[in-house]
């Protein structure tokens, strides 16, 4: 594997250049990394309002769940027990006395779903999820974007879990089906949105409106509050995408686009559902998946995978990107096909 990885990135040096070049003048897709504006500043002599994440002892509930949980206790929810096995301490609770030894549970979910900010893991190939853990520990993975702060904070996680740990991690996952999650929509114009936390919610009340979508793909909960505030695991997500992305990036994914790139299947499986230790890439997050080729293009993400896609990537535009992101995560999911190798 190593020696077939090191004479594709021999042969791959010219557009390995084109990489760095473009990685120099291109700033990242704001679209894909919902960047939050800075707080606004407290005025001199003025106590800020209290946080109702951390003071709100207010029990709320979910659609469908038995469970209550405080305002505040929010992110020890588990709503849904029955959506996923018994999970081992590390995912659920994290490890006592290490801060960043954080529970897995806490952004990825109890099922793996995830969020727009961070990434899906459910279904993912088990020696795929321990080499991403392995990048980020030794800082072959990180972010094109410099204020991205969760993928700093994956790397210290990751640092801090042992073995054990990181494979009782991969193998939780890696033994759930991925399932339908995202609702890929076309649309000449979007509501206006707000980054929160890394999440695109729609603006409301002053300044509420729409405008139109542009070379963006917009993906915002289904439900702000249910998945913003109540982080519920069965709350999926809204891909607002150009008119037409659909069939342009079908084009791109399938064949390549004549030399553009290679056809995704070619590694990813017919279905994009992935291929033994490949991981599946159909029906998951548009979002996620720019980020990770944006990444890999500016040269922000690297590690033993990272050198077979970097070719791949090295040519796409913010349109390629945008067409890819929309067509793939349209695809109908085949939870039978995903890959857990």
């Amino acid at each position: 594997m190593r020696k077939f990885a090191a004479l594709v990135v021999l042969a791959a040096l010219p557009l390995l250049v084109t990489v760095a070049v473009r990685a120099a003048t291109t700033a990242p897709p704001d679209w894909a990394y919902a960047i939050a504006p800075p707080p606004p500043p407290v005025p001199p002599g003025t106590t800020p309002p209290p946080n109702p994440a951390a003071t709100d002892t207010t029990l709320r509930t979910v659609p469908g769940s038995s469970k209550q949980y405080p305002r505040n206790r929010m992110q020890q929810a588990d709503w849904f027990p029955e959506d996923h096995p018994a999970m081992p301490s590390i995912v659920a609770s994290g490890r006592v006395g290490d801060p960043n030894a954080t529970q897995c549970s806490l952004c990825h979910y109890p099922t793996g779903k995830g969020r727009p900010e961070n990434a899906s893991v459910a279904g993912l190939p088990v020696s795929y999820f321990l080499q991403q853990l392995e990048d980020f520990r030794h800082d072959l993975r990180k972010s094109a974007e410099s204020r991205k702060a969760n993928t700093a904070r994956m790397a210290l996680i990751a640092k801090s879990l042992t073995p054990e740990e990181m494979r009782q991690a991969a193998e939780y996952f890696g033994s759930m089906k991925w399932t339908p999650w995202i609702r890929v929509v076309e649309t000449n114009t979007v509501p206006k949105m707000v980054s929160r936390g890394g999440i695109w919610v729609p603006i409301e009340g002053e300044g509420a409106g729409k405008e139109p979508i542009g070379a963006r793909v917009i993906e915002t909960p289904e439900n702000a509050e249910q998945t913003e505030v109540l982080r519920n695991p069965r709350s999926g997500t809204i891909a607002y995408v150009p008119v037409g992305s659909i069939k342009k990036g079908e084009a791109l994914v399938k064949t390549g686009g004549n030399g553009k790139t290679v056809a995704c299947g070619n590694c990813h499986g017919a279905d994009l559902m992935g291929m033994g230790p490949v991981p599946g890439i159909g029906g998951r997050s548009p979002s996620y998946l720019a980020r990770q080729m944006f990444d890999m293009q500016a040269g922000a993400r690297n590690g033993e995978w990272t050198q077979l896609m970097k070719p791949v990537v090295a040519k796409l535009t913010n349109d390629d990107l945008v067409n890819i992101v929309a067509y793939v995560s349209s695809r109908p999911v085949t939870p039978q096909a995903n890959a857990t190798k």
